[in-house]
């Protein structure tokens, strides 16, 4: 979590202010008559989902429409009226996502402003800075905004799509970690863009499905701008990397009421904060984390 009382200049708000610190199922198949193609939430039984103690979810997709109606504490949403259109405010102050986005949505026929979310493309000028975006990018599970369409006997459906990164998860936090590392020791200069890409994987889940997806909103970077005037390696695109994130896809897409409630729950453990402990220099220096944690 990021300094209290610093402006951190890549969270906005609604008004592009800079912040501080029925069925509508993917797929139409049951999971057993898709042969296991796709990890399915409904083949965790209830009891075993509530007797987890961390989420073993690497990678999760639903409908948008869905993840706003299991999670209301975490969304609220705003319906168009009039000439206005809507909005969808992201409430993540105590748990919840970051969200990763431009600061619109499609969600049906109309277009949603997003209120409290992360710039997928980040300028850091600071070490601090980059800390505070790094603490806080790894906090809660990541959020992205998927538009895609399927073509069925001659007839386009489009639907929109929440994509969910479990930043505590070891497998996809280590990337994360791993990427951010690697570029400092490796680049020549001050200045280095990093950017982490979820595409490739998502394309590949919902291709299986006849989906195609529209754009590139699942992926976001980061540019650290040096104190160096000129810095000639990074004006040549030298210092530049990419990240393509690997893991599995677990289907969250569910109808009736049970699977619903299991989806809910497991969506929760997901999302509520881990507390860690201060250290001596952070409780001085008036610092408050709320980083994720691993769990034993």
């Amino acid at each position: 979590m990021a300094a209290t009382g610093r402006k951190i200049s890549w969270e906005v708000d609604g008004n592009g202010r800079k912040l501080s610190s029925g069925r509508d199922e993917i797929f139409e198949e049951e999971p057993k008559a898709r042969d296991f193609r796709q990890l399915s939430i409904v083949s965790i039984s209830l009891p075993e989902l509530t007797s987890l103690t961390t989420c073993n979810c690497e990678l999760a997709l639903l409908p948008l429409e869905l993840l706003l109606q299991l999670q209301p504490v975490y969304f609220q949403l705003q319906q168009p009226r009039d000439s206005r259109e809507g909005s969808v405010t992201v409430l993540n102050s105590a748990g919840g996502y970051n969200a990763f986005c431009n600061g619109l949505v499609k969600l049906g026929d109309h277009q949603y402003h997003i209120v409290n979310y992360i710039s997928r493309n980040v300028d850091l000028k600071t070490h601090l800075d980059y800390k505070d975006y790094r603490e806080t990018i790894l906090s809660r599970p990541m959020l992205f905004f998927v538009n895609a369409t399927r073509n069925k006997q001659g007839v386009s459906k489009e639907k929109t799509f929440a994509f969910i990164v479990n930043t505590r998860h070891p497998k996809i936090k280590g990337q994360i970690e791993q990427g951010m590392n690697n570029i400092i020791s490796s680049v020549l200069g001050e200045s280095y863009k990093l950017q982490f890409s979820f595409h490739k994987v998502v394309e590949e889940f919902l291709s299986k499905e006849n989906y195609k997806i529209d754009g590139d909103t699942l992926s976001f970077s980061y540019q650290f701008v040096g104190d160096a005037l000129i810095d000639v390696f990074h004006l040549l695109g030298l210092s530049k990397n990419k990240v393509e994130c690997l893991g599995k896809v677990m289907n969250l897409s569910c109808s009736n009421p049970e699977k619903k409630a299991i989806v809910n729950k497991f969506l929760t453990k997901m999302s509520t904060p881990l507390i860690r402990m201060l250290s001596t220099s952070e409780r001085r220096f008036g610092r408050i984390s709320g980083s994720s944690i691993d769990e034993e």
